[in-house]
């Protein structure tokens, strides 16, 4: 699975306004609404799910990046919104570091399996510093799907 595959590019947001965690989710969930992935009318529920699972442990995994996320019947695949924030936000994470690029994710409940692939896809770009480092420096979507073209283009195991 590439990036590409999973990320909404109308779901880009380079300056995230919200600087707190669950105003920060509502952002990029309301992204992926402009985007037409889910209707605003399931909104509530899809907030309060990831909010749900941000309580039983943060998804900020440290080095500046957290990947929320919920599952959901309204989705056949996963689909994700990316939100860089320039003054960070608390996400409680494992370094107790501030968070400045967020992946939000919604994958479909009744397929376990492309959640857990589309999860290793984020984690092993989230993985890489030099993609960290970039993202956070993205000052525009074409930054961002720039560097999602290049990751996805990337020899495995680089």
């Amino acid at each position: 699975m590439k990036l590409r595959d999973i990320v909404v590019t109308t779901a880009v947001l380079p300056s995230l306004q919200n600087t707190k965690r669950d105003l920060a989710i509502g952002e990029l969930l309301d992204a992926l609404i402009a985007s037409g992935v889910v209707t605003t009318d399931s909104r509530a529920a899809l907030l309060k799910e990831a909010i749900a699972r941000e309580k039983k442990g943060s998804t900020g995994f440290g080095h500046g990046v957290a990947v929320p996320h919920a599952k959901t019947t309204l989705v056949t695949k996963p689909h994700a919104a990316i939100g860089v924030s320039s003054s960070g936000v608390d996400f409680n994470s494992l370094d107790r570091q501030p968070v400045h690029a967020i992946v939000f994710m919604l994958s479909p409940l009744s397929d376990p399996e492309s959640h857990l692939n589309a999860m290793e896809t984020v984690f092993g770009a989230l993985s890489q510093e030099g993609f960290r480092r970039f993202l956070r420096q993205a000052r525009n979507v074409d930054d961002v799907t720039l560097l999602i073209d290049e990751t996805d283009s990337a020899p495995s195991g680089s």
